[in-house]
């Protein structure tokens, strides 16, 4: 009876430590795919002024020259039109690219993420680094400056979660285009597997970054 009772007791002890190994090796969530919530749920303010979110085209992993990785998504509107801040955050940078064009950087309040405007055609009066905006402020005017020059107007939009020295150029690409179309986007990273966040980028400092 006692030898019995040890020998269930021990393959109940087993099966115990086996669900518990496999409950441990479950892989957390990508960071991409947390991101990519975290920014979600704050409901950004569409980029573009007057563009509806179900107009969005994900062109995050489209290819671009030299084998690059577009990482952004690129949003059409005639030239002129308002380019909001998504958010509220601090102008990091405003800087003149050559593939870029005219660009700005912004921070979100918590200085863990960067907003990256390109290819405007001109920054709102009055706009100057180290400035806090608001969601939804004036920043810009949607351009076809860089390499955009003589192609549609847009604006070239992108997300990055900045390195902990909080680096203007440099960052790890989060697709845009589930986070502006809201949380029922956030799956959509699953469509993208390992490239919904790419490499950290560099987008190299004073003399830089040679974006989109």
């Amino acid at each position: 009876m006692a030898s019995s009772y040890a020998k269930h007791s021990a393959t109940f002890a087993l099966g115990l430590l086996l669900a518990g190994g496999a409950a441990l090796a479950q892989p957390p969530a990508p960071p991409a795919a947390v991101d990519i919530a975290i920014l979600a749920a704050r409901q950004l303010t569409l980029p573009v002024q007057g563009v509806a979110r179900e107009a969005l085209t994900d062109t995050f992993s489209n290819a671009r020259s030299a084998g690059r990785r577009h990482d952004a998504i690129d949003i059409l509107a005639p030239a002129g039109t308002p380019v909001l801040a998504v958010d509220d955050g601090r102008i990091a940078k405003l800087f003149l690219s050559k593939p870029g064009g005219i660009t700005l950087y912004q921070f979100d309040p918590s200085g863990r993420y960067s907003y990256y405007y390109a290819h405007l055609e001109r920054y709102a009066d009055g706009l100057r680094e180290g400035q806090m905006v608001r969601r939804g402020q004036v920043i810009g005017y949607v351009g076809d400056t860089g390499n955009a020059r003589g192609g549609a107007p847009h604006l070239h939009f992108a997300i990055a979660r900045l390195p902990p020295e909080r680096s203007w150029w440099k960052g790890e690409a989060i697709n845009p285009y589930p986070v502006l179309r809201g949380l029922e986007g956030a799956a959509h990273t699953a469509d993208n597997g390992p490239s919904a966040a790419s490499p950290p980028l560099s987008r190299r400092p004073p003399g830089a970054p040679d974006l989109p």
